[in-house]
């Protein structure tokens, strides 16, 4: 599989000049957050890597941060991936490549998801206490929404985070106490129990349930806030896992990892080139909605279209005292 065909499952209608360019223990939080973040960047700290005009803008837009809730998604099989289909080239039942052969049946133990992506504001709040600078992409981008656009902060607020590299996705959920959700997790929570294409089910993508298909001359991210469109929910009211940003997940990306990997919590492979993103951006075409296609971006790789959630893993005894009623599907 070479990197273009990947990328272009991911971004769809990505930049190619760009491309070209880049080609849980709680106990154990503290010294894994403190290893990813020394591995980011230097802490220049988040005031003095932002102009002054903009600095105020973006402590606003943190100190509207909510955090998103959890649901938990019950332990149990799932089917991940998909059978070969050829008599039906262009429906959604239809593979959209090789790398979702064959469809499994998996085991995953209890774990909670965010129900809600990660929002802007979040990221930002985190970025600030951690020191770390807000990417130049990043500040581009708010800069260009508040003085030409006239958004207002606690607009761009629930604005799902975006321009996030793998590695501050993983330092953002360490420092939360969770941890990116594994492919296996990120599939069951987007279809739930009983194969379905999309995370609503098998109709078709329309506007009215999910961010998808939308093009802006300068590449403005045309996004919703991470608590909307309800009627796109997944089995376990987990909102946007089909549209919007895409979503960093955990694992490297296997092309050939389907026919091998274990029946039982899978993690991905040991290592790649590439990591997964999953659930198609507000660029996509319908295709890259459906919640068995997978695409990949560099680790280092930042765009428009890529945001992510947090995952947790769930004890049997903590999973036993929610009694099931944590948002199972219904």
């Amino acid at each position: 599989m070479n990197h273009s065909k990947e990328t272009g499952k991911v971004f769809g209608e990505s930049n190619p000049k760009a491309n070209s360019s880049r080609r849980g223990l709680h106990g154990l939080h503290l010294v894994a957050v403190t290893v990813v973040l020394a591995a980011l960047a230097p802490v220049i700290g988040f005031a003095s890597s932002v102009a002054p005009e903009l600095h105020e803008h973006l402590k606003r837009i943190a100190r509207f941060a909510k955090p998103s809730p959890m649901v938990t998604v019950p332990a149990g099989w799932f089917v991940m991936g998909t059978n070969r289909k050829d008599d039906d080239p262009f429906g959604f039942a239809t593979q959209y490549d090789d790398t979702e052969f064959p469809a499994r049946r998996i085991w995953l133990d209890t774990f909670a998801i965010d129900q809600y992506e990660v929002s802007l504001g979040e990221f930002l709040a985190f970025l600030d206490q951690a020191g770390l600078p807000v990417s130049a992409e990043l500040q581009k981008l708010i800069w260009h929404l508040i003085s030409v656009h006239y958004i207002p902060d606690q607009v761009l607020a629930p604005w799902p985070a975006l321009y996030v590299t793998w590695q501050e996705a993983v330092a953002f959920c360490q420092a939360q106490g969770k941890r990116l959700p594994t492919e296996a997790e990120w599939e069951k929570a987007a279809r739930g129990t009983d194969g379905r294409i999309f995370p609503w089910g098998d109709t078709p993508p329309t506007d009215a349930i999910a961010v998808f298909g939308a093009y802006h001359v300068h590449e403005i991210p045309l996004v919703a806030a991470v608590d909307s469109y309800p009627e796109g929910r997944s089995p376990y009211q987990v909102h946007h896992l089909a549209g919007n940003v895409a979503e960093w997940v955990n694992d490297w990306l296997g092309a050939d990892y389907y026919p091998i990997m274990p029946e039982r919590n899978p993690h991905g492979p040991k290592s790649g080139r590439y990591k997964s993103v999953r659930g198609g951006s507000w660029k996509s075409r319908p295709r890259m909605l459906r919640a068995a296609t997978r695409g990949g971006a560099f680790p280092e790789q930042r765009e428009a279209t890529i945001g992510f959630r947090c995952a947790m893993s769930i004890s049997s005894a903590r999973a036993e005292e929610s009694n099931g009623q944590d948002h199972l599907p219904r």
